[in-house]
């Protein structure tokens, strides 16, 4: 298996951080290589965001994915996925929830 880069992006409160947690966890026990980084800023007022998540059955040496280089994008709210298109491979994947979070 190369490594597998997977971006699960949303808005604050949407459970981003804790889907990346808990996937990173099952596959680190399972035997895979993974690295987790998070971004998440203004995330209490609504705001972006982002989990990088690295899989691979060898070392796997940095934390980010590169643009043009995530083979799923996995989106909570639909304007994040747009956010975030510029890092899908050619190949890649997006699943996205279709309804938008509006933010009061």
């Amino acid at each position: 298996m190369d490594t597998k880069n997977i971006m699960i992006v949303g808005v604050g409160g949407q459970g981003t951080l804790l889907a990346s947690k808990l996937l990173g966890r099952i596959l680190l026990e399972n035997g895979y290589d993974v690295k987790v980084s998070e971004v998440h800023g203004m995330s209490q007022r609504g705001g972006d965001v982002q989990s990088n998540l690295r899989i691979g059955t060898s070392a796997i040496r940095s934390d980010l994915i590169p643009r043009g280089a995530a083979d799923l994008i996995v989106s909570m709210e639909p304007m994040e996925a747009l956010r975030y298109l510029p890092w899908l491979a050619h190949d890649g994947w997006v699943i996205t929830d279709t309804t938008p979070l509006v933010n009061i």
